[in-house]
Parts: structure tokens; C-alpha cells; sequence
């Protein structure tokens, strides 16, 4: 009966070492696995390109109302005003995904639903 009970005791303190040990290495592991496997990405990757757009949102705040014109000219060099085609390859858009929907598509949709119902 004795060494049952020391047999116990021994699992135990096992049991909760090896749960601490398990702890420890899933709380550290995503700070272990920054530098492991692919490196395809740094996390200074996208600061060049941020930053050129922080600039060009500054100088629009600084520059107050602008005409008509100066904003369609501007936005015809992009996507929008400020970041003209940076990332346009990374956006999804009815072009180059099977799951988007135009907001006319769904005007349209919400149109037919509202109709049917009357």
C-alpha cells in the first residue's frame, strides 16, 4: 500500500511538471517561431510604402479644399486620391474573385428581394 501510494505521488509530480514544461513552450513559441521556417516576410517589409502615403494624406489635410478637378485627376492615377495603385494586386474585387459582389449586384439583389415581397 505503501509504494502505491509513493507510485501516486511520484505520477503526479510528473504530471504537473510536465503540464508546467507545456505551458512554458506554448506561451514562448510564437516569439520562437518568428525566426524559423519561411522567411518569405520581414516586418519592415511595408514601411517604404506607408510611409510615402502618410506623407501624401499630410500634405492633403495641410493643402484644405481642393476643385473638382485636381481631385479626378488625382484619382485617376489609382485606386484612390492617396494611395494611387499601391497593393492593388493584394485587393479583391469581382475581377479576381469568385465570392465578390458589386454594390450594384447587391442593390440590385435587395431591389428584387423587396419587389417579390409585394
Amino acid at each position: 500500500m505503501k509504494t502505491w501510494n509513493q507510485l501516486k505521488q511520484s505520477i503526479y509530480k510528473v504530471a504537473i511538471a510536465f503540464s508546467f514544461v507545456v505551458l512554458m513552450l506554448f506561451t514562448a513559441s510564437p516569439a520562437l517561431a518568428f525566426g524559423f521556417g519561411n522567411q518569405s516576410s520581414a516586418p519592415n517589409e511595408g514601411v517604404e510604402k506607408l510611409d510615402g502615403i502618410y506623407e501624401k494624406a499630410e500634405e492633403a489635410l495641410d493643402s484644405g479644399l481642393q476643385s473638382m478637378e485636381e481631385v479626378q485627376d488625382r484619382a485617376r492615377k489609382g485606386i484612390n486620391e492617396v494611395q494611387e495603385n499601391a497593393d492593388v494586386d493584394k485587393m479583391n474585387r469581382p475581377s479576381n474573385s469568385r465570392q465578390a459582389v458589386t454594390i450594384q449586384e447587391k442593390a440590385e439583389r435587395a431591389l428584387e428581394k423587396a419587389t417579390q415581397n409585394r
